[in-house]
């Protein structure tokens, strides 16, 4: 296919955890920085270039200790064993650190990479051809029930917070990954999470709704003031697993005037569930085209979750996303819808959230 020039704005990576990782991790973490090009990971800037990457939200997630993540067969799919919770006190020194590589990365890059806090800055990456990083929290474990912490994580740039990954938090519940299933498992938000979303709200952060189940999606379309955002997700109707989203949350995703962002991870794309890298771009975009032609295109945008899923191999890496916006174009999505998807969809709702 042919390269794109089209500025690519992704809504999910998980490279600041491989950066984590391999600065903290005495078990074989290979070293990682990206500054310099890595084909065991996703993400690194030379192939950012290459793949037309624009920037993203950049998560900063703290995995379960000793949490078993293997995949299990059942007699109709799938299940990952649900994920136990994590202490503050952990999600707080994981986070606090990550955020610390995050701005290191900025420091170091000598303009090329910058981590944006406002519309303005977001703008200013794209006229000034820089990698934009929003920081965003995957799972809210990091805040304080009580939320005394959240002002500093605003002072510390963190614009985006997802409020589960998929396990309980003292804010909501996240679903277990299971195919096939609803994502209409457990119960909504608790006291602490509904007052978590009006303090977003306030603040200008932006509300992430990815691995939240079902009642707590309906609870947060009811409570937020702002568009509601779901950033790496796919097409329950094409996939039934507990991860996508249903076509009544796309629509009320569409209707609050905010974005579904595709994942790339197979086991949200496929039809049968598979965890099979012998995915085709095809498969990838009908779940672009499905939101796109329910809810308009103005509400669809890419969610990759590079470094953090199994990807597939005709993506490989952030070095496909022009094949992923060529097999777009190919489906006769015209130019400014093309640019929407790419960008201009992820730019507005930050624009609209952070005001």
């Amino acid at each position: 296919m042919t390269n794109s020039p089209t500025p690519i704005f992704d809504g999910h990576n998980d490279a600041l955890l491989n950066l984590y990782r391999s600065d903290t991790d005495d078990t074989g973490t290979p070293e990682y920085s990206v500054f310099e090009r890595h084909d065991a990971n996703h993400l690194d800037l030379p192939r950012a270039r290459e793949g037309n990457f624009a920037g993203g939200f950049f998560a900063a997630f703290v995995s379960t200790p000793d949490a078993d993540y293997e995949t299990r067969e059942t007699d109709e799919g799938h299940e990952i064993p649900y994920a136990d919770p994590i202490s503050h006190e952990r999600a707080k020194a994981h986070t606090y650190d990550m955020l610390a590589h995050l701005y290191r990365v900025e420091a170091e890059s000598e303009g090329e990479f910058r981590v944006v806090r406002t519309p303005d800055d977001l703008r200013e990456c794209f006229d000034d051809d820089a990698v934009a990083a929003i920081a965003h929290l995957e799972g809210a474990e990091a805040v304080a029930p009580d939320l005394s912490n959240l002002d500093f994580l605003y002072a510390a740039g963190v614009r985006s917070i997802g409020l589960v990954w998929s396990r309980p938090t003292e804010f909501a519940h996240g679903v277990p990954f299971k195919y096939p299933a609803t994502p209409d498992i457990g119960p909504g938000l608790t006291d602490a999470g509904r007052e978590l979303v009006r303090a977003c709200n306030d603040r200008g952060i932006l509300v992430d709704l990815a691995h939240l189940n079902a009642a707590g999606f309906w609870d947060v379309a009811d409570i937020s003031a702002d568009p509601l955002v779901v950033s790496h997700t796919a097409a329950h109707e094409l996939c039934p697993a507990t991860r996508n989203l249903t076509d009544d949350q796309i629509d009320a995703v569409a209707d609050s005037g905010g974005v579904v962002g595709i994942t790339f991870a197979v086991t949200s794309l496929r039809e049968d569930g598979r965890k099979d890298t012998d995915t085709s771009i095809s498969t990838l975009v009908d779940h672009v085209e499905y939101v796109a032609d329910r809810a308009g295109v103005e509400h669809v945008a890419l969610g990759s979750d590079f470094d953090g899923a199994t990807i597939p191999d005709s993506v490989g890496d952030v070095t496909g996303l022009p094949d992923v916006v060529a097999e777009i174009r190919d489906r006769g999505f015209d130019e400014d819808e093309v640019a929407k998807i790419a960008h201009e969809n992820w730019v507005r709702v930050v624009e609209e959230t952070w005001g």
